[in-house]
């Protein structure tokens, strides 16, 4: 979102490239989240496919209920340094995978009857005889598409993600606890009521059946402009109609406008206009820039011609589109100037890369309220070397 971040610490003390979170917007949001579970009694987990900076899970802990994973290293992660409830949906597991997970997840939803039935027995035997209790869930898929780009739509034809009404056993579901279902990504609560009716008129005679039904992401819930009134409403409706939890599990909305990209520039150069070269890489560190798309907000930037200096920037690596878009600044950029690129903790530290072996960005906390940063992690050649052969 092109928002101007409250920037609450010194660019200049940061060593770039630099990942920047501040712990006073993440408890902001927090405090938004706490207010719908008063307001509801609804379950919220962290998703770490979007935010998985593990040494803040202590002030996360603190209102969200656990994590819900897409793998076996995220459910281990979010075992061992979240605590709370663990919630694990893959689209497919191996024998491995559901090993590793009955010692760590307390939630086991399944993409398929199949999975379902050829799992169900070795991970419950793996679980008690670690004297663990393991539930089962299936991913639905309501066939109701809210999201706008296909790529991360979960109910576009021909997804692989859930299973359909038409493929849905009612038969087999003594042993299955709770449904789950994901269709949006960055909406509102109007794109949650139109799915939730859409379920209804697909799933509703089984929704009574169940202990909890999940809502999946994608709710923008700490986005000024979202309607939280009506989210309210639609969860606490929607558990009295079905006498069922209900659980959300954003990303976004935990960390949304609580991260920065400190970059430097390192050179301008004429490429049929200036485009300023930056310390970071878009493929590497902002993959979505790419895969979204999206055009990253810089604080004090605005659109081309908006401003008085027009420019492109761009990164360091060797790729020809490693261009994160073209800006406009109310003066030329010069070299050694600090460019913080906004809302960088979603989707960013959980999708870096080595690639051309660019010096991976560090990891600093923003001391809420008082700008103190605190170096968490930093990266070097070995982080590189180690994870090729």
């Amino acid at each position: 979102m092109n928002t101007e971040q409250p920037v609450n610490f010194d660019p200049g003390l940061v060593k770039t490239p630099a990942f920047v979170v501040d712990e006073g917007l993440l408890e902001r949001n927090l405090e938004i989240l706490a207010d719908i579970k008063r307001r509801t009694g609804c379950r919220i987990l962290l998703a770490l496919k979007c935010f998985a900076m593990h040494s803040v899970f202590p002030q996360l802990h603190r209102v969200l209920d656990g994590t819900c994973a897409s793998s076996p290293h995220e459910a281990r992660l979010g075992r061992e340094e979240f605590g709370g409830e663990v919630h694990t949906f893959a689209a497919a597991y191996s024998e491995d995978d559901v090993r590793d997970l009955a010692a760590t997840t307390d939630h086991l939803v399944f993409n398929s009857f199949r999975q379902f039935d050829r799992f169900r027995a070795p991970a419950q035997a793996q679980a008690e005889s670690l004297g663990r209790r393991l539930r089962f869930g299936l991913r639905i898929n309501p066939e109701h598409s809210e999201g706008a780009v296909a790529i991360y739509d979960p109910c576009a034809p021909g997804s692989r993600l859930g299973i359909r009404r038409r493929d849905f056993r009612e038969e087999d579901l003594e042993l299955i606890s709770g449904l789950h279902w994901h269709n949006l990504c960055e909406q509102n609560a109007d794109c949650l009521e139109r799915t939730i009716g859409a379920v209804e008129h697909s799933f509703g005679p089984f929704l009574a059946r169940m202990d909890y039904i999940n809502f999946g992401g994608g709710h923008h819930i700490t986005r000024a402009d979202y309607d939280r009134e009506l989210l309210v409403r639609l969860v606490n409706d929607f558990q009295q109609r079905w006498g069922v939890q209900v659980y959300l599990e954003p990303g976004e909305a935990v960390a949304l406008n609580c991260g920065f990209l400190v970059t430097t520039v390192l050179d301008i150069v004429q490429a049929d206009g200036d485009i300023a070269i930056i310390d970071a890489s878009v493929p590497a560190h902002m993959p979505d820039v790419l895969e979204m798309p999206y055009r990253p907000h810089i604080i004090g930037s605005g659109h081309p011609g908006e401003k008085r200096y027009s420019c492109r920037i761009g990164g360091l690596s060797c790729l020809a589109g490693d261009v994160a878009g073209a800006y406009s600044f109310d003066r030329p950029l010069q070299i050694g100037q600090r460019l913080l690129f906004t809302d960088m903790a979603i989707y960013t530290m959980v999708k870096t890369t080595t690639f051309n072996g660019v010096q991976l960005p560090a990891i600093i906390r923003c001391g809420a309220g008082n700008g103190k940063l605190r170096v968490v992690r930093t990266f070097a050649y070995e982080d590189f070397k180690t994870r090729l052969s």
